[in-house]
């Protein structure tokens, strides 16, 4: 990994993907989202502040534990522009994310528990399935064989 001299305080895309570990696209997407900021150069290079990849380690730590990046961007904006996440901002959010992520196990422990009688019965029936309507929460609001799109004045399409 290259070591990039402290007294530069502005990196390249290819830098900021050299130390992160994420793809320059992974980059320009984290950007187009709102997630960093970059300037560009009169030659319309982007150029990245130093503290972006402390951001950038931030985004892939809450991705991997399957924080939607919407509401990365949201943590992220509420913090100080220019200033680096830091082990605080992390332990205060992730605190915040807990129940979110607890929800997540527990749907996906259902699942998982479930999969084999889905798979079992051989219909993925929508009226049983519970892959496909868990606790038959369709079957209170519609019938028949297939979900209907519905207007958002509550009738059937």
């Amino acid at each position: 990994m290259p070591q990039i001299p402290e007294k530069i305080h502005e990196l390249t895309v290819g830098q900021v993907a050299a130390r992160s570990g994420a793809a320059v696209s992974a980059l320009h997407f984290y950007e187009s989202k709102g997630l960093i900021t970059s300037r560009r150069t009169s030659g319309n290079q982007r150029r990245y502040h130093r503290d972006t990849l402390r951001r950038v380690a931030f985004i892939r730590a809450a991705q991997r534990v399957g924080i939607p990046l919407a509401t990365i961007r949201d943590a992220l904006a509420r913090l100080p522009e220019e200033r680096t996440p830091t082990r605080e901002d992390w332990a205060h959010l992730s605190a915040a994310w807990q129940s979110e992520l607890d929800e997540r196990i527990r749907q996906l422990n259902r699942l998982r528990d479930h999969l084999t009688d889905c798979i079992g019965c051989g219909c993925l029936s929508l009226e049983n399935c519970v892959l496909s309507n868990p606790d038959d929460v369709f079957g209170e609001r519609l019938t028949g064989s297939r979900l209907l799109a519905e207007r958002r004045d509550g009738t059937a399409s």
